[in-house]
């Protein structure tokens, strides 16, 4: 049987077709594509696209799942980013099939974790495996956004949890971090900073941004680059990868900027896992995750996670683990895809 799983976001669409084999739990990729979603002027289109280009006979199709950037409501849902929306009954009717959902691209990364291939993520803390409630998971991933999900895996049987955790209240932890929230509010004319604020690719360049309004950094080189970004969309664009690649060459105060987005992170993943007490594993995904793997797993990102004093130990005892595969929301929208063949 075949089966259709899509990731649609705001930059980039992929689709591909997977075939379920009774020999294994994990979908088969038979083809994939992948879109750009700034050239082209609807979802729909892609999808025609793609039908057309793989020469595909819809009749093998006997579901779908469609992971989207955006909340979803009953059968549509409307891209946070992009003016699209998109209809589960239009895609019924595309495809000819009954067995078609629409979820929350990030609330879908639940139903991958049961299948995941040990090349696709990595332990950076193992945690206590002798704790008996192991069922919760939860996955927090820093990409364009900051986007948590959450799931009880028993077995076979998976129960989403929904949340929008990314939005809370950013809590500074030190003066200068009060100094940030304060310049952000202005800067942003904004009353309330939230966590995606600082945790995701643009909350880098915000950090940036302030740390650069000081008189000190007047002078540096990247003042240039930070100026460019104000005009051209394509140097906005490349702004966060540009900080990464200076810190890493060891610009010290690239490298600052780097590390106060580094030890935010680590100190919203620990209030985060104390929350939700994630005994089955805290998963770390988005698209940064890959990039910053060596950062996430040194001592001193851990030593953020679990510095909440008397319950440091708590945090010690959960799982954190990395995922690796960049294309884990499609990986994600296939095994959804494929547990629904159960409902045709």
């Amino acid at each position: 049987m075949n089966f259709l799983a899509c990731d649609l976001g705001g930059t980039k669409v992929l689709l591909g077709i997977y075939q379920k084999l009774n020999s294994s739990k994990i979908p088969k990729l038979v083809l994939k594509e992948k879109y750009f979603s700034n050239e082209w002027d609807s979802f729909y289109s892609i999808l025609d696209d793609f039908l057309k280009k793989q020469s595909l006979d819809i009749s093998t199709l006997k579901s779908a799942c469609f992971a989207i950037a955006g909340p979803v409501n009953g059968d549509n849902c409307k891209l946070t980013n992009l003016p699209w929306n998109i209809s589960r009954v239009e895609l019924k009717s595309k495809l000819k099939i009954n067995s078609v959902e629409l979820i929350n691209d990030f609330a879908v990364l639940i139903y991958g974790i049961p299948f995941l291939d040990e090349n696709q993520f990595q332990t950076i803390q193992m945690g206590d495996k002798s704790v008996v409630n192991n069922k919760l998971h939860t996955i927090v991933g820093a990409g364009t956004g900051l986007g948590i999900s959450r799931g009880l895996i028993n077995s076979d049987i998976i129960q989403v949890l929904s949340s929008e955790g990314g939005h809370v209240e950013f809590a500074p932890k030190t003066h200068k971090e009060w100094e940030l929230k304060v310049w952000l509010k202005d800067f942003l004319n904004l009353e309330r900073i939230s966590y995606e604020r600082i945790i995701s690719g643009e909350g880098l360049c915000n950090i940036a941004k302030w740390r650069f309004s000081y008189p000190d950094a007047t002078n540096h080189s990247f003042q240039k680059i930070l100026n460019e970004s104000n005009t051209s969309k394509k140097t906005q664009k490349k702004l966060a990868s540009e900080i990464c690649k200076l810190s890493a060459k060891g610009d010290l105060l690239l490298r600052e900027i780097e590390n106060i987005w580094l030890s935010n992170y680590a100190a919203y993943l620990g209030d985060v896992a104390l929350h939700e007490l994630c005994f089955g594993g805290l998963w770390i995904s988005g698209g940064t995750a890959p990039k910053h793997f060596k950062n996430f797993k040194s001592d001193s990102f851990l030593k953020h996670f679990s510095d909440k004093g008397r319950y440091k130990d708590i945090l010690n005892s959960i799982p954190v683990k990395v995922i690796l595969d960049e294309e884990f929301g499609l990986f994600s929208a296939a095994c959804r895809a494929k547990m629904l063949l159960k409902t045709t």
